[in-house]
């Protein structure tokens, strides 16, 4: 039986040249290039942006803070090694950002990865994924004018500032 939807894809940002890549949501897509497409109308709407990356949901291997003391912490990886995107997430604070990029590692695996991340920075949670399931916008000047341009000139408003229609305004349209 088919299922009814798309494959989760999870959203990478990165706001400057300089910023670290984000991850800061998921988009449901039919492949990575619409993922990316989705991912921009949805997180690029009106902040700036630099980069954009997606990746298949499934292929992130996730543990908490208190998972770290785990079974998998143990296990040793076999295989061959292959770079791995570390995200961490810093503390249990409630953000817009779910983790942030604290490396790129060789590794056999994504534990081995998140282990050697935690040599080097520290988190309540963490992320890896392998980079080759990794697809993004690349960071050329025509690539950014032509994705990330419309998104500059939009004023950022909030809700309450278009104010609220109320039944009697509805009932009173002609």
């Amino acid at each position: 039986m088919w299922g009814t939807e798309w494959p989760r894809y999870e959203v990478i940002k990165q706001d400057t040249p300089k910023s670290p890549p984000q991850m800061v949501g998921s988009v449901h897509a039919t492949d990575p290039e619409h993922a990316l497409l989705l991912a921009r109308h949805v997180f690029v709407r009106r902040p700036s942006a630099y980069a954009l990356f997606v990746a298949p949901a499934e292929a992130f291997f996730h543990v908490t803070q208190e998972g770290l003391k785990g079974p998998w912490a143990e296990e040793a990886e076999e295989g061959r090694e292959e770079a791995y995107w570390v995200f961490a997430k810093r503390s249990h604070r409630r953000s817009m950002v779910y983790g942030d990029l604290v490396g790129r590692f060789l590794a056999k695996g994504p534990a081995s990865a998140i282990k050697e991340a935690l040599l080097h920075t520290q988190g309540v949670a963490f992320w890896a994924v392998p980079e080759g399931l990794v697809v993004g916008t690349e960071p050329k000047e025509e690539v950014i004018e032509s994705w990330f341009a419309p998104a500059k000139e939009k004023t950022y408003r909030l809700q309450s500032y278009y104010g609220l229609i109320t039944a009697k305004e509805v009932e009173d349209a002609p």
